[in-house]
């Protein structure tokens, strides 16, 4: 049996190498794509354009707005003087936040009222138009906070105004919270996702479509053994790139690597048992390589938005929290966060390495089922 095996990964391996294309498929794309999501998956907000309708024009609003522009979040990039103006910035996506200080804006400081500052913000994107305002109400807490100080200077209070309490937050495995640092590990397993399921899902769906599956089958060789002869190759291949997209990530986007290499070992052969085993079931449900590769995202992209990468898994519907279950993504992306950064071994990371272990079993044993059922 296993001698058969042997041939069958033998012939694998020296038809991939042939083909040009697949041969460029197994290298460039992993990093490629590594690269494009490690830098394009960021959340730190930097540089967002601004603009400022100051109807006050006093030195005190002046000195409002320079908070806003000597920060890195903000570019001051416009000044405006109406409502319209505004409108055709936003529709236009010049801008992401609109700044409007009233005419009677300092009066109203110099008086010891409450002065009103409208933010006005573009909420196409939910998610920057809150970073945004949390960003802009830190600055304009910091300012209100002067002016209390000031205030209370005046009416001989002392200048020192003492919060009650006081925040001393620590961030642990990612102290500068930089977003590639979170991110890169997942776009990892994402990478690994992608070429193992097309790989395998070609494999098969190609020596149907070149006509030469059919002299496989009246072979000696029982469709198990060429069930495993035609995935152990990429199952290698997949490894390979595992290593090459795992050292980009160190020592190119500076990912600290504090888990153990065997774990990450194991935990990629149980996420590559389960995406491998997708790969056949694709692969004996379709006719032709066309046909395979479009299955294969419609299964790749559920993945991602159910995986807890983008999006928290504790914030979508019960229904979706319940799918994620059934999502090896989800897992692996736990492993090689765990792994990267906070460096746990297997008494932690059991339950994820169990889900993959269970998935790929199903998965595999329903891909045979289906090749067989084919077959006859």
């Amino acid at each position: 049996m296993w001698k058969r095996i042997r041939h069958i990964i033998r012939k694998e391996f020296i038809q991939a190498m042939r083909d040009p294309r697949l041969r460029i498929f197994i290298v460039l794309p992993p990093i490629i794509q590594l690269l494009t999501y490690g830098y394009t998956i960021n959340f730190d907000f930097h540089h967002i354009p601004i603009a400022v309708w100051d109807e006050a024009r006093t030195a005190q609003s002046r000195e409002f707005i320079m908070r806003f522009a000597q920060n890195d979040y903000f570019d001051l990039t416009y000044t405006i003087n109406s409502r319209e103006e505004m409108r055709q910035l936003i529709d236009r996506n010049k801008i992401s936040l609109a700044l409007h200080l009233p005419w009677d804006f300092s009066r109203k400081l110099q008086a010891g009222y409450t002065a009103p500052v409208q933010l006005i913000l573009d909420g196409t994107d939910s998610n920057a138009a809150i970073i945004t305002t949390r960003y802009a109400n830190s600055i304009i807490f910091d300012y209100s906070t002067d002016i209390l100080r000031q205030r209370l200077r005046r009416q001989g209070m002392g200048g020192e105004l003492s919060a009650p309490l006081i925040i001393e937050d620590r961030t642990w495995f990612n102290p500068n919270r930089i977003s590639s640092t979170s991110f890169v590990p997942g776009v990892v397993a994402m990478v690994v996702m992608l070429v193992s399921l097309q790989l395998t899902a070609l494999s098969i769906v190609r020596e149907n479509e070149i006509g030469t599956l059919e002299q496989l089958l009246v072979s000696p060789i029982r469709p198990l053994e060429l069930l495993m002869g035609k995935t152990i190759p990429f199952i290698i291949i997949s490894l390979v790139d595992v290593a090459v997209v795992t050292l980009v990530a160190i020592y190119w986007f500076e990912v600290p690597f504090r888990g153990s290499p065997l774990v990450l070992l194991v935990g990629t052969l149980l996420f590559l048992f389960s995406t491998v085993g997708g790969g056949l079931f694709i692969s004996t449900v379709s006719s032709t390589q066309q046909q395979a590769m479009m299955i294969s995202v419609f299964f790749f992209m559920p993945a991602i938005l159910l995986s807890g990468l983008v999006f928290p898994i504790h914030n979508m519907p019960l229904l979706a929290q319940i799918f994620t279950y059934f999502n090896p993504l989800r897992y692996f992306i736990i492993v090689l966060q765990d792994l990267f950064l906070k460096g746990v071994g297997f008494d932690v990371l059991w339950p994820q390495m169990v889900g993959m272990l269970i998935l790929g079993v199903a998965m595999v044993a329903l891909s045979v089922l289906r090749f067989r059922k084919r077959l006859t």
